[in-house]
């Protein structure tokens, strides 16, 4: 188990409970990638699992997923993901060019493209309620299992981000030697949010807030990982998009607020919020596009 400087004396109770556990110690908040890169270089068995904490195991998931995902030729896989009231959850997706579906969360903007998307009878790229084994571009990283010969040709996580896109580039890559797949008929609960509502001091678990420094941290991470997967023109494509949002969420809200009796102001706070994170996005332009190394963290 890898633990990022939880300080909470978790290492003492799983370790008296669980005494074959090791664990593995990073000494800071290291991020997603690392510390799971680190757990994957020391495993020794022939498959490897990446396993959120804000997981619930029932029924066995993850025996059965095994069972079922040594028997194929598949590189990696997920399960069916669950809400605590038993909704299902979207465990896995579908590439859209170019990245294009992260422009949703734009207020108003993404409104927009959703509605043109559903004009134009756009197939939506999310699995939120997969087969007995649908084939995805991506698994959730929430429970992502791989065989570890694959990464012999892949390579591990991409150790750039800290939070968020990490385990979507890494499939992007894991895609090129293999298959990936849901297994719809296996399921295990997934407290969504939990850990990072933590780490970023707020309540919200959604990826629709893109006003603060979690906000930050999921447009940040999702513009380097366009510009790793589509290259410098999408990535382009992307921050004008975030970039043309500002303008429009300022209009969109004014008058939305003002036909319904607000104060037209109401959303400036996240309007400016907004702005803030796209010119933090603007000034890491010049590192992003020279795709070097670089440790995205802004949490």
């Amino acid at each position: 188990m890898v633990d990022n400087d939880s300080k909470d004396g978790s290492e003492q109770a799983i370790i008296k409970q669980f005494p074959f556990v090791k664990w593995i110690e990073m000494g800071c908040n290291s991020g997603f990638a690392r510390a799971n890169n680190e757990g994957i270089r020391q495993a020794q068995g022939e498959v490897v699992l990446l396993l959120n904490p804000d997981t619930i195991v029932t029924n066995d998931a993850i025996g059965r997923c095994y069972t079922k995902f040594i028997q194929t030729n598949h590189v990696a896989c997920g399960v069916q993901l669950l809400y605590q009231d038993g909704r299902t959850q979207i465990s896995g997706s579908h590439f859209m060019k170019g990245g294009i579906n992260h422009l949703l969360p734009l207020p108003y903007w993404g409104g927009l493209l959703k509605t043109i998307a559903k004009v134009v009878g756009a197939k939506k790229p999310s699995i939120e309620v997969a087969t007995e084994e649908e084939q995805v571009d991506w698994v959730s990283g929430a429970f992502l299992m791989v065989k570890k010969n694959a990464l012999e040709k892949t390579g591990l996580m991409d150790e750039d981000f800290f939070l968020y896109a990490e385990e979507v580039e890494w499939c992007s890559r894991l895609g090129r030697v293999g298959a990936l797949y849901i297994y719809g008929g296996i399921t295990m609960i997934h407290l969504l949010g939990e850990v990072i509502k933590t780490a970023a001091d707020k309540q919200d678990k959604t990826y629709e807030n893109l006003f603060d420094k979690k906000g930050l941290q999921y447009i940040v991470s999702n513009h380097v990982r366009i510009r790793k997967q589509y290259g410098v023109g999408w990535y382009f494509f992307q921050l004008l998009n975030y970039t043309l949002g500002v303008p429009v969420f300022l209009v969109g809200s004014f008058f939305d607020n003002l036909f319904h009796g607000k104060n037209p102001f109401g959303a400036l706070p996240k309007v400016v919020g907004l702005a803030q994170n796209v010119a933090m996005v603007w000034r890491l332009t010049p590192t992003i596009i020279r795709n070097k190394s670089h440790f995205y963290k802004m949490l």
